[in-house]
Formats: structure tokens, sequence, C-alpha cells
């Protein structure tokens, strides 16, 4: 159903306004004061990066590198290191007792798209087939139980159960929790890892990465400067993506629709957030915003007439890329 809201093309918006207003049309992102320094520090240490990962050996330690890089948001500056690392994981002899670096190891190599069977946690289960009481107790352990079994497909059970029965633990025991695991385990109960938004849990995880037992202060330095450098360049996108929807939205005269821009360069954003990506950011979020367009002109200015008019143009259009 469509609303009927015929009107002259000068209708004022019903939508709530931007919460931005004109705020990034006018904003002017201040200048790194040491951008060269920060760039030529990433450099070295991004080299000495690429040591550590070669000079990584046995698989717990490139597990708990790749994780820390992942959580980090830095991973993509090593995208070919990791990739053989994980293979190499995939292809060794694994055999742990230890709750957290099974389910790490479950989860890192699914995220990556190899296949491993949910059959890797009956170790910790008892002949009944119930988890054992004893893995209650580590609180690390279930946190890597709930995030690794969030990359369940169709047809997975006991991973059903493993969210069902880490949840209720974690939730039991999150107000005794000390920081950074406090946080963790409230942000996973939140939204697990592996739906979580990339970038806004390399924001966390800055802060509490040098609480860890085994934090590498090269690491975290590289991903401060690394986060700094991008959010620069992603502001100066968002300004001119503002501009260009400004000057847009002034020359059609479509008054009725929302100014939406800051979300969809979200969308964009949560997406494509590296560096070599501005080019899928930019289009990404223009596009939507031009699907904004169309459908507030559905819902809240079109008669049924026009309305149906624009469906079978948007559907010759389907046909024609199609076509192409």
């Amino acid at each position: 159903t469509f609303k009927m809201a015929s009107g002259p093309p000068g209708k004022l918006s019903s939508f709530e306004p931007s919460l931005w207003g004109d705020f990034f049309v006018s904003y002017e992102p201040q200048p790194l004061q040491s951008e060269e320094w920060m760039m030529a520090r990433a450099d070295i240490l991004k080299d000495k990066i690429h040591m550590l990962l070669q000079s990584c050996d046995g698989a717990l330690g490139k597990m708990f590198l790749v994780d820390s890089l992942q959580h980090l948001g830095i991973d993509h500056h090593f995208k070919e290191e990791i990739d053989n690392m994980l293979s190499e994981i995939l292809g060794s002899e694994f055999s742990c007792s230890s709750l957290h670096e099974v389910a790490l190891r479950f989860r890192l190599l699914r995220e990556q798209g190899h296949w491993v069977s949910p059959d890797v946690f009956n170790k910790f289960k008892c002949e009944g087939g119930v988890f054992n009481k004893d893995i209650t107790y580590d609180t690390r352990g279930l946190l890597s139980l709930y995030n690794a079994a969030h990359l369940l497909i169709h047809g997975e059970p006991a991973l059903e159960e493993a969210i069902t029965f880490a949840k209720y633990h974690l939730e039991s025991r999150i107000a005794s929790l000390e920081f950074p695991l406090a946080e963790q385990v409230r942000r996973a109960l939140h939204l697990p890892l592996p739906r979580t938004y990339k970038r806004m849990e390399t924001i966390h995880y800055i802060s509490e990465y040098k609480e860890e037992e085994y934090h590498n202060p090269v690491l975290l330095e590289f991903a401060k400067l690394d986060f700094n450098l991008l959010q620069h360049v992603h502001l100066k996108e968002l300004k001119a993506i503002s501009g260009w929807w400004k000057e847009l939205s002034r020359c059609i005269e479509l008054t009725y629709v929302r100014d939406r821009v800051v979300e969809n360069y979200l969308w964009s954003h949560v997406m494509f957030y590296e560096k070599d990506y501005e080019l899928a950011r930019v289009i990404g979020a223009k596009i939507n915003v031009l699907l904004t367009v169309m459908d507030d002109t559905f819902d809240a200015h079109a008669t049924i007439e026009e309305c149906r008019k624009l469906t079978e143009a948007v559907q010759r259009l389907h046909s024609l890329a199609w076509l192409c």
C-alpha cells in the first residue's frame, strides 16, 4: 500500500529532519598536525608487523596474532599473510583441551570460509551430549564459544544449543567480571562478534588491548595511527558527499524527501572502511541516497498512478541491466 500524499512539488517533508543538519556541509576537517610523520611511522610499524607474521610459529601463536589483528581493525593490511596462516592452521594437527582456543580456531576458520565441524566441541560435553559444568567457570572460553557458535549454518542444532548454554552462563557471571572482559561479554551479548559493526569493535578494543595478557605494543601503536589516518579520510568523504547532496537537492527541489546522507554513508562505511575502497564507499552512499529519494517518492508524494509508472520504469531498467 502507498500513502496518498499528492501535492505541489514544493511540498515540505513530513519526516523528521536530519539530526546532523548542515554540520558536515560546512565542516572543515582539521589537517593532521603531523600527517607525514604519522604515515612514515605507520610504514615502519607495518614492516615490523610483517616480520612478526613471518616469524610467528605454532598454531596457537598464529591464531592469537590473527585474532588481535582483526580486533584492532588492521588485518586488511596483511591479508595475504593472514590467508596463508589460516590455511596452515587448517592443515596442521590441532589437539587442545582449552575451550577458548578450540572456539577461536573454529571462528577464525569459518569466518575465512573454511569448513570446521561443530563436533570439535564434543570434547567439552558429557555422555548425554550436555556441556560439562566445569566450563561454566571459564568465562573467556564461554565468550569464545558464544561468538564462534554464531557462525552456524542451517541444520546445526549443536551450535544453537551452544549459543543458549553460553549465553545463560555469561549473563549469570557478567556482574562479577572485570575490565576488559566484562565489556567484551556485554558487547557480545548485545551483538555477537561475527555480526557486529567491525569499526565499532575496533574503537572499543583499541582501548582494551593494552589490558590483554599478551598484548603487543607495536600492534597497538599501528592500530591507533591507522585509525586516525582512516578517520581523516572518511570525514573528508562525508563532507564531499554532503555537499553533493545539498547541491542536488537544491536543483531538483524535492523538498519532501528525507535528508539521510550521514546514515547512507555509514552503510557504505560498514561494508568498505579500508582506504583503498574510497570509490566503493562514495558510489554506495550516493546510490543509497537516490534510493531514499525513490522510496520517499513512493511513500509520501506520488499518486498510485505515478507509482505504477515509476515501477514500470524501474522494471525496464532492471531488464536492460540483465541484458547488459
